[in-house]
C-alpha cells in the first residue's frame, strides 16, 4: 500500500493540461513580474473571496506582514501594540505580529473545534490591544458572530489568517477572507489553491491600506524610482498567477472531493482513542487537513503504524508556538504561559491523508487501519 499523505504530483496532473499551457503562455510572453497574468488572478481571486481589493505577495507570511506594516504605516497601529491570535496556530500567524514589533497576546481554542475559544478573547484586551488575528486553521471557520460585536465594541481591526481555508464561507455565506477588515491568503503548493512554488495575497475592502500593502511589497514604490516606504520585494511572479488562475476555476469542485473524503472519515472512524473535532456544515469547511486528536499518548504510535503501513500522515503541529526556542526570551512569552488546550492539541494531534487525488478507495484503507490499529 501506498498512499501519501499529499501527491502534489497527482494534484497538478488533475488540471497538468491547461496548467502547462498557461506556464508556455508566459514564458513564450516573455513578461514575468507584474504583469497581464497577475491583474487576472488578482480580479478573479478578489471577484471569488469578495472583497474589492486583491494584492498578489511572495507568499502567506508576507501577506500578514505586509497587513500589520500596513496599518503601522497608515498610522492605525505602533510597535508594542497588542494583537489577540489563537495560542494553537501555526507560527507564521505570530510570526507576523512580532516581525513589526507588535505584542501577540495568545489565547487558547476550543479543544472540540480546534479554533479560538471567543469566550476568552474579551478577557485578553487591553487598552493596548489593537486587532483580533482568527487563523481558519485546518480550513475550518473560525470567525463567530461575537467576535465581530467583540470589534466593534473594542474598535479592533479585525485580521484573518486564510492561509488554509480557500472557499470556506462563514454561516451567513461570506467567504472567509472577505469577513475581516483585511486577510492573509498562502499558495504554498499543499493549499487548496496551491501554486508550483510560492505564492500569496492580501485581500481587503480598504482601498488605502491595499495601495499601502503593494507598495511596501514592492520595495516600497508606488511609481518607479519613488519610495514612500522602506519596503521589501515580495511580489507575486506571473507564472505563478497563471497556474492559480487555472486551479482557482476548479477549486469548488477540487473541495467538494475533499468533503466527500472527509465525510466518510467522519462516517466510518471508530477507534476509543481518537477524537474527531465538531462536524460543520460543509460551507463552513474548506477540509485543507483533517486532524483527529489520538489519546493517552498513542499518537506517535499511530503515526508510526500508518507509515508502516504505507499511509503519510503529518502533525500539525507538534510543538506549539509559545514553546518554540525562537521565543524563549520574549517578554510576552513568559516561562510561567499557562496553555493546556493548546498543548494537548500539540501532544495529540494527526492529520490523516486528503485532498482532490485521493480515492475512497484509499481512504477507506486508511479507516480501516485506523480502526485496527495494533497499538504499540
Amino acid at each position: 500500500m501506498n498512499i501519501p499523505f499529499l501527491s502534489l504530483k497527482d494534484v497538478t496532473a488533475l488540471h497538468g493540461a491547461e496548467i502547462n499551457e498557461a506556464i508556455t503562455r508566459v514564458v513564450n510572453g516573455g513578461w514575468y513580474l507584474q504583469g497581464k497574468e497577475n491583474e487576472k488572478f488578482e480580479q478573479h481571486y478578489a471577484e471569488f473571496i469578495g472583497t474589492k481589493y486583491c494584492v498578489g505577495c511572495a507568499n502567506g507570511l508576507d501577506a500578514l506582514i505586509w497587513i500589520f506594516r500596513a496599518y503601522i504605516e497608515l498610522g492605525v497601529m505602533q510597535p508594542g501594540d497588542e494583537v489577540i491570535v489563537p495560542a494553537n496556530t501555526y507560527i507564521a500567524t505570530i510570526l507576523a505580529i512580532t516581525e513589526n514589533g507588535l505584542k501577540p497576546v495568545l489565547v487558547e481554542p476550543r479543544l472540540n473545534t480546534l479554533e479560538i475559544d471567543e469566550d476568552r478573547i474579551e478577557e485578553a484586551i487591553t487598552p493596548k490591544t489593537k486587532a483580533i488575528a482568527i487563523v481558519h486553521l485546518y480550513g475550518r471557520n473560525a470567525y463567530t458572530e461575537k467576535i465581530g460585536e467583540l470589534c466593534k465594541k473594542y474598535n479592533l481591526k479585525l485580521i484573518e489568517d486564510n492561509a488554509q481555508a480557500h472557499g470556506c464561507k462563514h454561516t451567513d455565506g461570506r467567504m472567509t477572507g472577505s469577513i475581516g477588515d483585511a486577510a492573509g491568503h498562502s499558495f504554498y503548493p499543499g493549499k487548496n489553491l496551491g501554486a508550483l512554488g510560492d505564492g500569496g495575497a492580501v485581500t481587503t475592502n480598504d482601498e488605502e491600506l491595499a495601495k499601502a500593502i503593494r507598495a511596501l511589497a514592492n520595495y516600497g514604490s508606488q511609481r518607479k524610482y519613488v519610495f514612500k516606504y522602506t519596503g521589501r520585494n515580495s511580489r507575486l511572479d506571473e507564472i505563478q498567477a497563471a497556474v492559480l488562475d487555472v486551479k482557482l476555476k476548479y477549486l469548488v469542485e477540487d473541495n467538494q472531493h475533499r468533503k466527500e473524503v472527509a465525510h466518510y472519515y467522519y462516517e466510518h472512524i471508530n477507534n476509543s482513542l481518537i477524537t474527531l473535532p465538531d462536524l460543520l456544515p460543509d460551507e463552513q469547511n474548506a477540509y485543507h487537513l483533517f486532524p483527529i486528536l489520538v489519546k493517552d499518548g498513542k499518537r506517535d504510535a499511530l503515526h508510526d503504524y500508518l507509515e508502516l503501513n504505507g499511509v503519510g500522515t503529518v502533525i500539525h503541529y507538534p510543538i506549539a508556538p509559545h514553546k518554540q526556542e525562537c521565543y524563549a526570551k520574549e517578554s510576552w512569552n513568559a516561562p510561567q504561559l499557562s496553555l493546556p488546550i493548546t498543548e494537548q492539541i500539540a501532544d495529540q494531534e494527526l492529520s490523516l491523508p486528503i485532498g482532490p487525488a485521493i480515492t475512497i478507495n484509499e481512504v477507506m484503507q486508511v479507516v480501516n487501519l485506523v480502526n485496527n490499529c495494533k497499538w504499540r
